[in-house]
């Protein structure tokens, strides 16, 4: 049975593409069918799986609008061996477009029924924001992970994004459930990282993966290449906390 997992933070910058991609990379390594789903306007995804977002000419956008199926628009990535839905510029204004078409907050659900059965698992890596494209993720999903840095304004964020979720689940979708918060770009030198980790861990318990994602050069360089930090340097600090990582959903 497929597991749908959306990646969110309102946030941006707390590595949210970077575990949508790396994730999505550790699971196909295992052998698992995968799909990946690029629901932000910045497409970062896409170019971090090697497909150009300056060139590609089907994208999620036009499947949200009912253009096209989502069967069409699936690029194979056969390097890291998941498949995605890519994304660019022109999801921006998919907002405004879909205000006036009916069921617009379940679009992204109803294509995906047509195709969930083909995969084990399928994350969505949604915008860094709570808008409409968000609610398709979280309406579609049947968890969220939501990836955040060890620092006090995270904490003020997380609870708007709870909020949401708990909105999303007595109006849309009433299995939605928070699977994990995972602590990113996390630097075990830093006090405050330290205090803020303990602090989630208190409050969240078995709530917070017990994988912490390192700050790490090979995962910042790993986009530039087109490709997930598993076939950049498998030997990294990075990759080997997403392979962890994998091991967990896994287990979940």
């Amino acid at each position: 049975m497929v597991k749908i997992l959306a990646i969110t933070n309102q946030k941006g910058g707390v590595g949210k593409t970077t575990t949508s991609v790396n994730l999505a990379a550790s699971l196909a390594a295992t052998e698992k069918k995968v799909l990946l789903i690029d629901l932000d306007p910045q497409a970062n995804a896409t170019m971090g799986s090697g497909t150009n977002k300056l060139t590609v000419k089907q994208t999620v956008y036009q499947v949200l609008l009912g253009e096209i199926s989502i069967e069409s628009v699936r690029v194979k990535n056969l390097q890291a061996k998941y498949d995605l839905i890519p994304s660019n510029r022109e999801l921006a204004g998919a907002e405004v477009e879909m205000v006036t078409l009916t069921k617009r907050e379940t679009r992204l659900k109803t294509e995906l029924s047509q195709i969930e059965s083909e995969y084990h698992y399928i994350i969505i890596d949604c915008p860094p924001a709570l808008n409409l494209l968000t609610l398709n993720g979280l309406c579609a999903a049947h968890a969220v992970m939501i990836p955040m840095q060890c620092e006090y304004y995270a904490l003020e964020g997380l609870s708007d994004l709870v909020n949401t979720i708990k909105k999303v689940r007595a109006k849309f979708n009433p299995k939605l459930r928070i699977e994990g918060l995972l602590r990113t770009m996390f630097d075990p030198r830093n006090i405050l990282a330290q205090q803020v980790s303990d602090q989630l861990q208190q409050h969240f318990g078995n709530k917070v993966y017990r994988t912490v994602i390192p700050r790490n050069v090979r995962l910042a360089e790993a986009p530039g290449f087109g490709i997930p930090v598993l076939y950049h340097d498998r030997q990294s600090k990075g990759a080997q906390a997403y392979l962890e990582l994998a091991k967990e959903v896994l287990n979940v």
